[in-house]
């Protein structure tokens, strides 16, 4: 079988930060990576699955709401994929950074109710805003937001 384009990454060299993993049919993925890979530091199961439900809900109500295809959690627990339809990565990256940070203003999690949610009891939005924070800083120091 062919290799995947998230595994053709040499994860030894990544680091944290904003990346373009592949374009295909006019569907853009790009990797927010909030830790460096096999670092020994990975983002508690609890936080992914919060900032999964903050993100894919404002994301989904926000500017880019047509284009947005699928947030979800990268299995590592370093990241999230983010799957837009036709836009650039300076548009991604302004509109991921909106959605951050309007991430952090929200005081409930978004369909964490026992009916709305698998899991509903595995999260936590204090977890879930240190870690976003923590990755805005990144995002700040590496570029021109």
């Amino acid at each position: 079988m062919e290799k995947i384009s998230s595994f053709k990454i040499d994860h030894t060299v990544h680091e944290k930060g904003f990346y373009l993993g592949s374009v295909a049919n006019g569907i853009f993925t790009y990797d927010l990576r909030f830790k460096k890979p096999n670092g020994g530091d990975y983002i508690p199961n609890a936080a992914i699955h919060t900032i999964e439900h903050l993100f894919a809900t404002v994301v989904r109500n926000g500017e880019i709401k047509d284009q947005v295809v699928y947030f979800g959690p990268m299995g590592c627990r370093t990241g999230f994929y983010l799957l837009l339809n036709g836009i650039d990565k300076e548009r991604a990256l302004i509109r991921s950074v909106d959605a951050l940070k309007k991430c952090l203003e929200l005081t409930e999690i978004p369909g964490a109710s026992e009916k709305e949610c698998g899991n509903y009891k595995e999260h936590d939005l204090n977890e879930a805003k240190k870690e976003i924070s923590d990755y805005l800083k990144i995002l700040e120091k590496s570029s021109t937001i």
